[in-house]
This record gives C-alpha cells, sequence and structure tokens, in this order.
C-alpha cells in the first residue's frame, strides 16, 4: 500500500465546502488533540464506546504515526496550512481470517460536520485503498443508536451483512469483486 501513504485526494461536502482526504502524518498529532477536544462526549462514545476526555500522548502517537501496511488512517480536513483542521477521520486495521485478509473500520467525524458526506467520503476512500490492498471485508462495530453510521454504511451500494448483538450492530461490507462504490 505504497501510496496509501502518500494519499491525497480533493472532495466536496454536501453543504458544498471543499475538504482534502489525505493520509494522516505524525505532524498531525496537535490537529488530532484538538479534533478530539472539540468532539462533544455522545460523539466520543459512539466512536469508542466508552466516554473519555482527551487522547494520550501513546493514543496520539498510536493514531498518527501508522505503517500504511496493517493500519490505514485518513483524515478530512479544512483549511491550508497552520489552519489546517481535521474534522474527520477513518481507518482500517487488517487481519487474516481463514487465509482471506479482513479489515476492522472506524470512523470519527466533528459534530459541525455530520450529515454532510464526510463518512460516506472517507468510505469510499478506504475502500479504494483496501482493495488494492487486496482485503476482501470491511468489518465494524457500531453502536445500535448511531443511525446516521448505519446508513453511511447501507447507503455504500456494497453488499451488508448486519448482525445485532445486545446493542452493538456488527456491519460486514463485501469488497471482493464488488465495484460500485
Amino acid at each position: 500500500m505504497g501510496n496509501a501513504a502518500s494519499y491525497c485526494e480533493n472532495g466536496t461536502l454536501k453543504n458544498g465546502i471543499g475538504v482534502r482526504i489525505r493520509s494522516i502524518r505524525p505532524d498531525d498529532k496537535h490537529r488530532l488533540f484538538e479534533a478530539f477536544r472539540n468532539l462533544e462526549t455522545e460523539s466520543v462514545y459512539t466512536r469508542f464506546f466508552h466516554h473519555k476526555k482527551t487522547l494520550t500522548d501513546e493514543e496520539l502517537t498510536a493514531a498518527t504515526e501508522v505503517d500504511f501496511e496493517s493500519v490505514v488512517a485518513l483524515v478530512v480536513t479544512v483549511g491550508e496550512g497552520e489552519s489546517e483542521t481535521i474534522i474527520g477521520s477513518g481507518r482500517f486495521m487488517t487481519y487474516e481470517d481463514k487465509g482471506a485478509l479482513m479489515a476492522e473500520v472506524a470512523f470519527t467525524v466533528e459534530e459541525d460536520y455530520h450529515g454532510q458526506g464526510v463518512a460516506g467520503l472517507l468510505l469510499r476512500h478506504l475502500v479504494s485503498i483496501a482493495r488494492t490492498a487486496g482485503v476482501t471485508q470491511l468489518e465494524a462495530e457500531v453502536l445500535s443508536t448511531n443511525k446516521a453510521m448505519l446508513r453511511v454504511f447501507s447507503r455504500s451500494g456494497l453488499p451488508m451483512e448486519m448482525k445485532n448483538e445486545g446493542g452493538v450492530v456488527r456491519v460486514g461490507l463485501m469488497l471482493k469483486d464488488h465495484r460500485n462504490v
């Protein structure tokens, strides 16, 4: 996934705002810290399934210094240079299951940008990178109350399996030989 480490594309949100979808970088630690700090309590809970007030230095390092082999992480940003701000992030972590390359995927979107297509943009770009890497299925655990994220997955155009297990929905998106996204 050599090009995943230098991935950078432009996009447009539903409200017309131009954004950049790019690989996360080690110099994003401060931007990611600020993005997390600006999240509302409910957004933190829907992403991490528990409340937390901040990201530790170790978590920031793990989030921004990825290998783009077993972990791929993208951010959506607005602004340029010093004023560049992270408004969303998505990542997948690969693993093997019965000889198939699978990946767990997760997203976070800043509240002011909910409903503007940030997660859908991230999903499309991550699907493209995952397919190039040979990933056959993306999986996610989503709180059953997170209807917006479940809609993003269901609108992806990918074959999808869902299983509700005690308030957590396990989503599987099949990537192999399906090119609609």
